[in-house]
C-alpha cells in the first residue's frame, strides 16, 4: 500500500452533518478514502470505531484471485 504526503494510508475528512456510519448505523464522525494499493478511492462514512477497524482492513493485502482453470473445477 502507498502511503500519502503525510505518511498515512488513509485520507480522513468530517462527515458530512447528520451521516450515519456505514457499517454500524450509528452517528458518523469521519470520511475515510484509502489512497493508494489495491483499495485506491474505496472510501465510506464511519463512526470512530469503526472508522479504525476500515483503516486496518486497508492495511491488509487482498486475497489472491483463484486461477480461472481452479474455479471451473471448483464447480
Amino acid at each position: 500500500m502507498s502511503m500519502n504526503e503525510f505518511n498515512r494510508p488513509v485520507s480522513t475528512d468530517t462527515a458530512p452533518y447528520g451521516s450515519i456510519c456505514e457499517w454500524c448505523g450509528k452517528p458518523a464522525e469521519q470520511l475515510l478514502t484509502a489512497i493508494g494499493g489495491a483499495r485506491h478511492n474505496t472510501e465510506g462514512i464511519f463512526c470512530r470505531p469503526c472508522g479504525q477497524q476500515f483503516a486496518q482492513a486497508v492495511l491488509q493485502p487482498l486475497p489472491e484471485p483463484l486461477p480461472v482453470i481452479a474455479q471451473l473445477s471448483a464447480r
